[in-house]
């Protein structure tokens, strides 16, 4: 294996809190082993263009409680067109890079996975606040995203219970309901509507109307941005996609759509509201601070064991080595037995 001297790190993606502790422990591992840092800027589209910082300890000794990265990021696609991709592995030897540390989802990962089989040296480091990539129980950014659309619950119950009507809270998720299941659970609501499952609208508004005969004057409902329902805007969706190819689904409405759904079918008062970047921002929570920073330091662990086109993953309580291509093989959505775990609070 040849002598690794000088390693790059980079964020690919969207934003998210957790990306800054795991960038910190990558620089302070790898001054362990003697390795020079350089902080590529703006993820793939650094390394497209060449653009890279060294980066020290003393760079990184106060970003652990800082939101988003500080090496900014982007959803560049180099394997969109083969200028690009062929500009990216040139830069990685004219940058002197011996290995790349490349923290990100199922993209910036299937990037990191195409350039290992080229025979560019590259470790993963699994990150999205969806909590979709395959191979590991947590990525980077998910709990956070979480306690903010908690928080965002209990807010719009108070409003919910004041004017006695019900409460729709659209939530990021983009192929997988992770978020919007955990927060429903946690926060409480009356119903939760998944991208993996159909809902049946009319078993969730019978459910709601037999709230209110009870005396619960009020009620929540978490969907997924992700949810196919009628009367959301699939012009818009299709009208927008990043270089991955992806929609942005924060443009379908689908919160408005089913809150207008209900109110239509039960006749009670029913507002949504879209939480969406309000996700990505903030000061990280506990574990988007401890889990980063063992993901960062196994990361260059891996590098220095020589073990490219893998990835660090959290499984239980264990750190283990996981291939990337397991990484970005399928998305990783909520198991049934979850969802109907789900459902049992539905009363």
């Amino acid at each position: 294996m040849a002598t690794i001297k000088r390693i790059g790190v980079l964020t690919g993606g969207g934003d998210c809190p957790g990306l800054n502790p795991a960038i910190r422990a990558v620089v302070i591992r790898a001054r362990d082993y003697g390795y020079e840092v350089l902080g590529i800027q703006e993820g793939w589209a650094g390394l497209v263009k060449g653009d890279a910082r060294p980066i020290d300890v003393d760079d990184v000794r106060e970003i652990i409680s800082v939101g988003g990265t500080v090496l900014g990021t982007s959803r560049t696609n180099p394997y969109k067109n083969e200028e690009d991709k062929k500009k990216a592995i040139e830069n990685v030897s004219k940058l002197g890079l011996d290995a790349l540390v490349a923290i990100g989802g199922d993209d910036t990962l299937g990037v990191a996975n195409k350039l290992s089989k080229e025979g560019v040296p590259c470790v993963g480091v699994p990150k999205t606040m969806d909590n979709d990539v395959s191979g590991t129980d947590y990525c980077i950014g998910f709990d956070t995203a979480v306690s903010v659309a908690i928080d965002a619950l209990e807010r719009l119950k108070d409003t919910a219970r004041s004017h006695r009507r019900i409460m729709v809270l659209e939530v990021m998720g983009r192929e997988a309901g992770w978020v919007a299941l955990m927060t429903g659970m946690a926060g409480g609501a009356d119903w939760i509507m998944l991208p993996e499952f159909e809902t049946d609208l009319d078993e969730m508004c019978r459910h709601l109307v037999n709230l209110r005969s009870k005396g619960r004057l009020f009620g929540t409902v978490v969907v997924s941005e992700a949810v196919r329902v009628a009367g959301t805007r699939e012009e818009d969706q299709a009208a927008e996609v990043d270089a991955f190819g992806h929609t942005r689904l924060g443009l379908r409405g689908v919160g408005a759509a089913v809150a207008d759904i209900i109110k239509e079918r039960t006749g009670i008062s029913t507002r949504s509201a879209a939480i969406g970047h309000i996700q990505r921002g903030g000061t990280p929570v506990l574990r988007d601070r401890y889990l980063p920073t063992r993901l960062g330091l196994a990361a260059v662990d891996m590098v220095k064991a020589g073990k490219f086109g893998m990835m660090p993953a959290v499984v239980g309580e264990d750190i283990k080595p996981v291939a990337l291509e397991v990484a970005v093989g399928k998305t990783k959505t909520v198991p049934v037995e979850l969802w109907e775990m789900a459902k049992s609070l539905f009363k």
